[in-house]
């Protein structure tokens, strides 16, 4: 069974109906693009860092070097993922006199970089 628009296929549905069994109306396929831009974006979000970073960014928006202390990682490696979680579409950076201040663009994606920990933590 393939995962994209006009690809797929139930084999389920082959068989005769017996009116025994009552399927789920199926989910709706997306497009490659699409599927490909998810992928992208659960990428940007793959790294511990830039989970924490998310994290961070949920409680208050937050300038570089109030991530530096909270996740005690470096100031360029902070630099550079919050590089591809802008580039991702997951923050933004507006500036304020000599700093940017870094927020989420939405909660979407903070639910499940939460649900994913979450998920772990139950074990």
């Amino acid at each position: 069974m393939s995962i994209v628009a006009g690809a797929a296929r139930d084999e389920q549905h082959d068989e005769p109906h017996t009116g025994e069994h009552l399927t789920a109306a199926p989910a709706p396929v997306r497009t490659p693009a699409t599927l490909s831009a998810a992928g992208d974006l659960l990428r940007a979000l793959a790294a511990p860092v830039r989970i924490a970073i998310v994290l961070q960014l949920l409680e208050s928006s937050r300038c570089v070097h109030d991530l530096v202390d909270a996740l005690g990682v470096t100031q360029p490696l902070i630099s550079q993922h919050l590089r591809v979680l802008k580039s991702a579409g997951v923050v933004r950076g507006d500036r304020h006199g000599r700093e940017v201040v870094y927020s989420l663009v939405d909660d979407h994606l903070a639910h499940i970089v939460v649900d994913a920990v979450e998920h772990v933590e139950e074990g």
